[in-house]
């Protein structure tokens, strides 16, 4: 693969302070979590947003989809949700007056075609209907009635989870939070950001957001992500870290076994190495350092570990152990 062009490193670098002054007119007290959001757009990732109510999730979708001018669409997540109302349908039609009469099927596509999808609580409806994210989410396509249509490009989606402790909801498959390249968490707000979102109210400035960047120029900063280079010292650790986290490993850390139902696995060694890339392209570096893995380990990871009956009697969350393997593998 070429070398990272230093000039559009550069153009990354000035499009993510770009997108942080911006942001941050209208998302409150959330610099770590419109970080990762970057880190997802300039690789072409999917992120799974939680967090507590009124922390500015939906908002944040929002916002990406205007300074990056992107095709937007949300589905409300509901219990009574079919797949076809996601991907679209075929739908008989009455041929009169055509040549050939009789009846022909048309498809009329659904909300996933877009650039930008807004999943509401996502984890309200069942799993069944929730699998009709997956082919688009990792093929960036859509299969319907026999026929494979592209999805445009770029293509992202961006969900919300409703709290696990709510009454209606489903838990999220293991192969559906895998799709999810982050897991970013919306922390609750300080007392002083608290106050500044109800004396000013930020969201009033949403419609003031003006473009930054348009989906080519995303793909363009994709193509340069992926040309940063990975040491092969930082490649090993993002391999150790991700193996750490599997339960019953050989040399494997003992709280791992006793609490990890299951690890991490070979998409969140690709998600850290991407994610890895898109720190450093952040800041205009051509090669990422095992800091820049440390930064994306944990919204990358804590989805994709699943923690056991003793674990969650014990408190011990999978946050929690990605922090202990941060503290505990060694970095180059």
């Amino acid at each position: 693969m070429a070398e990272a062009d230093p000039g559009i490193l550069k153009e990354i670098a000035e499009f993510r302070d770009d997108m942080r002054e911006a942001l941050s007119e209208v998302i409150v007290g959330q610099p770590e979590a419109i970080d990762h959001v970057l880190v997802a757009f300039l690789t072409g990732g999917h992120v799974l947003l939680t967090g507590g109510a009124a922390t500015a999730k939906g908002l944040l979708v929002q916002c990406m989809s205007k300074v990056a001018n992107l095709g937007f669409k949300r589905i409300q997540f509901t219990p009574d949700l079919m797949p076809s109302d996601i991907t679209g349908s075929e739908v008989l039609e009455d041929n009169a007056g055509a040549k050939s009469e009789g009846r022909s099927t048309r498809f009329v596509s659904g909300p996933i075609f877009t650039n930008l999808l807004l999943a509401d609580e996502i984890n309200r409806t069942p799993p069944k209907t929730q699998a009709a994210l997956l082919e688009a989410m990792q093929e960036k396509q859509v299969t319907s009635g026999g026929v494979t249509r592209p999805l445009p490009a770029p293509f992202f989606v961006m969900a919300t989870k409703t709290s696990v402790e709510t009454d209606g909801t489903y838990a999220l498959p293991e192969a559906q939070q895998d799709r999810f390249m982050l897991n970013v968490e919306m922390i609750p707000l300080s007392e002083e950001e608290e106050m500044r979102v109800v004396l000013e109210d930020p969201a009033t400035f949403l419609d003031e957001l003006t473009e930054i960047i348009d989906g080519p120029g995303l793909i363009r900063f994709q193509q340069a992500v992926r040309a940063v280079e990975i040491p092969k010292a930082v490649q090993k650790y993002i391999v150790d870290l991700s193996g750490a986290s599997r339960p019953n490993m050989p040399g494997g850390a003992a709280a791992i076994t006793k609490y990890v139902a299951w690890g991490a696995g070979v998409r969140a060694t690709q998600c850290l190495a991407l994610g890895c890339k898109a720190r450093a392209a952040m800041e205009g570096r051509k090669a990422a350092t095992s800091a820049d893995v440390k930064a994306v380990a944990l919204p990358v990871m804590r989805h994709r570990i699943g923690v056991n009956f003793r674990a969650e009697n014990e408190g011990i969350t999978s946050s929690k152990l990605v922090g202990m393997l941060i503290e505990s593998v060694k970095a180059p």
